[in-house]
């Protein structure tokens, strides 16, 4: 048995200090004991261990998966922001599986913002495609691809998966003309699709894109969770592993 120090801080925290710590030991997709056997470790009641194991959770370090456990999840992922980077291409570099599972999809009046960036007149309406996309079997980010609605027929097909991908088939490539990337605290509806605590911290990430001819093509919307991802900033083929 392992018994903790009786310091001032609370002992969860300290219990989460120590299992923090011994995560360097485990590998991703590697479950921790169950919750009864810690407790019995640590010699603490399952209430301790269960706030020990929310820190860990909240920090992004392991996920609960019902009937299974806690499950240790990868490091957070570097992504690089740069013109022609693509989710897909991106992930499936650096060895996680990816996909997108489409959520809807839907016809409605364009915003002030999609007007705008999208050179749309002030009345128009656009066509609105939500996905989610998986890392590794886990809800990662939320996207909201916004298109002038003459592009409605192009995505008449699209059932899932890489967006960018899909259009690449329909001879169209994208190139990124701009991200603006913020922070806050996901509505409830997002909370529950990434399957997170609704007092973490997501990142929101509103992406430009043209097509060939420089044309204003997509207004993508990106809630992710940011305990999965870094952004790098980078100029084109600047990008290294080193991160």
């Amino acid at each position: 048995m392992m018994k903790l120090s009786r310091h001032v801080e609370p002992r969860y925290r300290e219990l989460a200090n120590v299992l923090r710590h011994e995560l360097q030991e485990y590998a991703a997709g590697d479950y921790l004991p169950s919750e009864k056997q810690l407790a019995s470790r640590f010699e603490v009641n399952r209430h301790t261990l269960r706030r020990a194991l929310d820190v860990l959770v909240a920090e992004g370090r392991i996920v609960r998966r019902q009937g299974r456990g806690s499950c240790v999840l990868p490091p957070p992922i570097v992504y690089p922001l740069h013109a022609r980077s693509a989710y897909s291409n991106v992930v499936a570099e650096m060895g996680h599986k990816s996909d997108a599972v489409l959520l809807g999809r839907r016809r409605r009046r364009a915003s002030a913002d999609e007007v705008r960036h999208l050179a749309l007149e002030s009345d128009a309406s656009v066509i609105e495609v939500l996905t989610l996309r998986m890392l590794n079997g886990q809800p990662a980010s939320l996207i909201a691809h916004s298109f002038a609605q003459h592009n409605e027929p192009l995505l008449a097909t699209y059932r899932g998966g890489s967006v960018r991908e899909y259009l690449q088939q329909q001879d169209i490539s994208l190139t990124r003309v701009f991200s603006v990337i913020g922070a806050g605290l996901p509505s409830q509806q997002e909370a529950v699709q990434l399957l997170m605590p609704q007092q973490s911290a997501v990142l929101k990430v509103r992406t430009l894109s043209c097509d060939s001819n420089g044309v204003p093509f997509e207004l993508a919307c990106t809630v992710s969770r940011a305990d999965r991802f870094q952004f790098l900033v980078v100029s084109e083929g600047e990008f290294t592993d080193d991160f």
